[in-house]
């Protein structure tokens, strides 16, 4: 069979690489048999188009055939494959199965097509996601700050001690009776630590929701102009924006825009606020904003739940409200001292929503940022029949990097190896504008899913009834071993562009499987120290150095159970393009348990520039190393 090839991760096939602004040109190249007649087939949803390609000259025993696409003025996802005229056979040569770009596939019908991100030139996302490391608070488990405020709500259910677990949730209706329980943590006590997390090395505080609600998450919004009761007043959220920037750290609020609780000032169920709310009245004023089927205890809810009531984005009413307003509440949060917002279930809110609110948003405070919760590829997210880019630059400012948490996870649990770990994040590069690439935020740990250490350890109750998950206990030599694959895997976070994301307590060796025991109180007084400090060193060599934070990426996985990262500045400028010093620096991680001693190919030019260092690689068990050219 001919030899045929298109690699959308080489410049000798593509270049420029990767996204791209409007405007300009890249220059498409296929490697095909002599005399084929190819054809570059293009498309998009404005329509498609086919580029004879011209034969430019010989590579590899192959010719190469060449297309120069103009590339359109308005941000769009551009797709592409070739169609290759081989005397009487016609083939076609496109993405590969996985669709994660780079080297492409064969085919004998029309196939999947390769990406090309076009992205608004205008495009910026602020300097300090850039360089930022991050930390998830969930409010009620982090530090009650010494003054617990739970009595400011009567009927809650709480604990007696700190150090105790959650409790299974309960499946009664929210009522005025609430049987969710509560430890306590508010925003007082974020303040208390806030020099525990500056020694840490952390820029940014992004907290689980903090307005009024009924349950102990706080994603069954009450009232979004106030701090619930639990967590203190709105003043000393202010206040913890202030002590908080003073220390060199900004402040993320979690925004719930897709649905409000059921008992809310909006919405008022069970009568507990003293509005009219749209399920007590149809001429209630928040009633635009609710779809009921049958009034009024028929109606449209969050996956379900009836009490998340979903709201209609599109209502103006419920716009102004919340965007459009003079002190809409994308606004009046920023003017006390957030610097952004994270949107739960990006993918459920419109389009044109998220586009206004960041709008909004960077009207108040240029330097604010709008992150989204998305979990797949966020330059091709398909919901709801649609595809769904926040990839353009009109969008969001960056997202949450749950491929690479899986990729993560799956490489140092053994389910995948390093290839497919490069390939995942290799595409997310390739489809990423680099302002949003190098502002990920890029977690291992989170509210939604079981501790990292449980994972790590293979005792995440994935595979056991949710009765059971209370009971694991992650100890002695599996404790360990997960560990060093914890910090392992930090270590590769922080070796990567975007900003090192810290679910609250997996530092200090929090364990937990699924909701609600990953939710559990972080354990002051029995923090794993030395876990901690690991964590600091880390952090510290991440934030001494540019390069790991704004050089060039490039991902080698010259073994199953090895990954290497190259980072480098050249010709003056990093990978955002501003001016920066040049170097080079190579991380290099083993998964297994036991030394790998590696050989690496030095006729690569990725690597050529390490020869001294790195003739000979000797690699110990789950231990970073790191080389400098």
């Amino acid at each position: 069979m001919s030899t045929i090839k298109h690699n959308s991760q080489l410049q000798c096939y593509r270049w420029p690489l990767g996204a791209r602004p409007c405007g300009g040109s890249v220059r498409l190249r296929l490697s095909a048999p002599e005399g084929c007649v190819c054809t570059l087939r293009v498309w998009s949803d404005k329509g498609e188009s086919k580029l004879p390609m011209a034969l430019r000259g010989y590579m590899s025993g192959s010719a190469l055939y060449e297309a120069t696409l103009p590339l359109p003025e308005k941000p769009q996802l551009l797709w592409y494959y070739f169609i290759i005229q081989m005397g009487e056979e016609t083939v076609w040569y496109g993405n590969n199965d996985e669709q994660l770009g780079g080297e492409g596939q064969r085919y004998s019908h029309q196939p999947p097509s390769f990406q090309l991100t076009v992205y608004d030139r205008d495009y910026q996302t602020p300097e300090w996601m850039h360089d930022g490391v991050l930390y998830q608070i969930f409010v009620d488990r982090f530090c009650d700050g010494g003054q617990p405020l739970l009595d400011r709500k009567p009927r809650l259910t709480t604990h007696d001690s700190w150090d105790e677990l959650p409790n299974p949730y309960c499946e009664l209706p929210y009522g005025s009776d609430l049987k969710h329980d509560f430890f306590g943590g508010n925003l007082r006590g974020v303040i208390q630590k806030l020099p525990y997390l500056r020694k840490l090395g952390v820029t940014v505080l992004y907290l689980n929701p903090i307005f009024e609600a009924q349950s102990n998450h706080k994603y069954d919004t009450g009232d979004y102009e106030r701090v619930d009761p639990t967590f203190g007043t709105n003043e000393d959220f202010a206040l913890l924006c202030r002590e908080a920037k003073k220390l060199g750290m900004r402040v993320m609020l979690d925004g719930v825009f897709s649905h409000t609780g059921d008992n809310s000032v909006y919405f008022n169920r069970y009568g507990l606020y003293d509005s009219v709310g749209a399920y007590q009245s149809k001429d209630s004023p928040y009633a635009p904003w609710y779809h009921f089927d049958r009034f009024p205890d028929e109606y449209g809810c969050w996956w379900g739940f009836q009490s998340l009531p979903e709201v209609d984005e599109n209502n103006p009413a419920y716009r102004e409200f919340i965007i459009r307003g003079e002190n809409s509440v994308a606004a009046q949060w920023i003017r006390r001292g957030a610097s952004g917002w994270r949107l739960d279930v990006a993918d459920e809110l419109p389009d044109d929503f998220i586009c206004e609110l960041r709008a909004r948003v960077k009207r108040e405070n240029p330097d604010a940022a709008v992150l989204g919760e998305v979990w797949e590829d966020a330059s091709h997210k398909e919901a709801y029949g649609k595809i769904r880019s926040y990839a353009l630059g009109r969008s969001l400012d960056s997202v949450m990097n749950y491929p690479l948490r899986a990729a993560l996870l799956d490489f140092f649990t053994g389910r995948r190896d390093a290839t497919a770990f490069a390939r995942t994040v290799l595409s997310l590069h390739e489809n990423y504008p680099p302002p949003l690439f190098y502002a990920l935020m890029n977690l291992i740990g989170s509210h939604d899913r079981a501790r990292a250490i449980n994972v790590l350890a293979g005792l995440s109750g994935e595979d056991l009834p949710k009765e059971q998950w209370r009971e694991i206990k992650v100890d002695g030599p599996h404790y360990e071993m997960a560990k060093k694959k914890l910090t392992a895997a930090f270590a590769l976070i922080c070796a990567l562009p975007g900003m090192p994301a810290i679910y609250y307590g997996d530092e200090a060796g929090a364990q937990g499987a699924g909701d609600p025991y990953n939710r559990g109180t972080y354990p002051w007084g029995r923090e794993d120290q030395e876990l901690i400090h690991t964590y600091e060193q880390l952090i510290a060599r991440r934030r001494s150095e540019p390069l790991w934070r704004r050089g060039t990426l490039d991902i080698l996985a010259p073994h199953p159970d090895v990954l290497l990262v190259v980072r480098a500045v050249e010709n003056g400028r990093d990978a955002l393009g501003r001016k920066a010093q040049g170097g080079r620096v190579l991380f290099a991680i083993n998964r297994r348990q036991e030394t790998i001693r590696l050989l690496p190919d030095l006729t690569d030019p990725r690597l050529a520039p390490f020869a001294r260092s790195i003739a000979e690689m000797v690699l110990p068990p789950l231990t970073p190393r790191t080389f400098r050219a």
